[in-house]
């Protein structure tokens, strides 16, 4: 059989090239052996060289809800109103723990996959708007510049 472990880039290469030619071999067959050890040394080799990171708690429940055909709406039972809905996958609102066990109990969502850490979007800050001239001002300020004009 000759089958030995995946060290270097040709090495997963030459695997490659051998499994694909023997994709359609006969399971229990000796062919189908050999394919079944490759693919799991090039699995091995995959995930040691070719990490592929979690995704982040929203990137779940996005992927969940597109793997299931659910809309923004959908999710309001167990995130809450159409706006927190949005603030939950906009990151300007992290999910709470109650949210987090809803989404897991109820739509099957890992839980490993909502208790990740992820960036929430800081609010901008507000510009202060210039006072409004059509805004009428307030009854003691109207009588304290009354006053001043009196005196003045």
């Amino acid at each position: 059989m000759n089958i030995r472990p995946i060290k270097t880039e040709a090495d997963y290469q030459a695997a490659l090239e051998e499994i694909e030619r023997l994709f359609d071999a006969t399971p229990n067959s000796p062919e189908g052996d050999r394919l079944q050890v490759l693919t799991t040394l090039v699995e091995a080799y995959e995930d040691q060289r070719y990490p592929i990171p979690a995704p982040d708690p929203i990137e779940a429940v996005l992927y969940h809800m597109e793997s299931r055909g659910l809309t923004r709406r959908d999710l309001e039972p167990y995130i809450g109103n159409r706006a927190r809905v949005s603030e939950i996958l906009n990151r300007k609102r992290p999910l709470t723990l109650r949210m987090i066990q809803r989404l897991h109990s109820q739509l099957d969502v890992a839980a490993e996959a909502l208790l990740g850490p992820y960036k929430i979007q800081k609010a901008k800050a507000r510009k202060a708007l210039p006072p409004n001239p059509r805004v009428h001002p307030t009854r003691a300020s109207r009588s304290a510049s009354l006053r001043a004009r009196a005196s003045g």
